[in-house]
């Protein structure tokens, strides 16, 4: 399952990575597939990489949804969500 997280544009490189916000959380990606984003762009990412602008309005809808579906978790299935996250995070800083 693949899956794209909502992020701001906090500023640009001139090589075109980016870093962005994730309600507190930020990362360096890539805007090569989204020329048209800008600082202060709601951007959605996957993999390193910023791979569609979206709007404010959209974007805290997907964040609403995220933040739901986490809730409905059962405290296992969340451990193991996690476990698997801090993984990929192991291998993939940037992810």
């Amino acid at each position: 399952m693949c899956l794209a997280i909502p992020a701001t544009v906090s500023f640009i490189t001139d090589n075109r990575m980016a870093q962005v916000d994730m309600r507190g959380v930020t990362r360096t990606v890539s805007l090569d597939l989204v020329p048209e984003a800008e600082v202060g762009s709601w951007v959605l990412v996957h993999a390193g990489y910023a791979i569609q602008v979206v709007d404010e309005q959209y974007a805290n809808e997907t964040w609403d949804l995220l933040l739901e579906m986490g809730e409905a978790l059962s405290p296992e299935d969340a451990e193991l969500l996690n476990a698997s996250a801090a993984a990929a995070m192991a291998e993939d800083p940037q992810a």
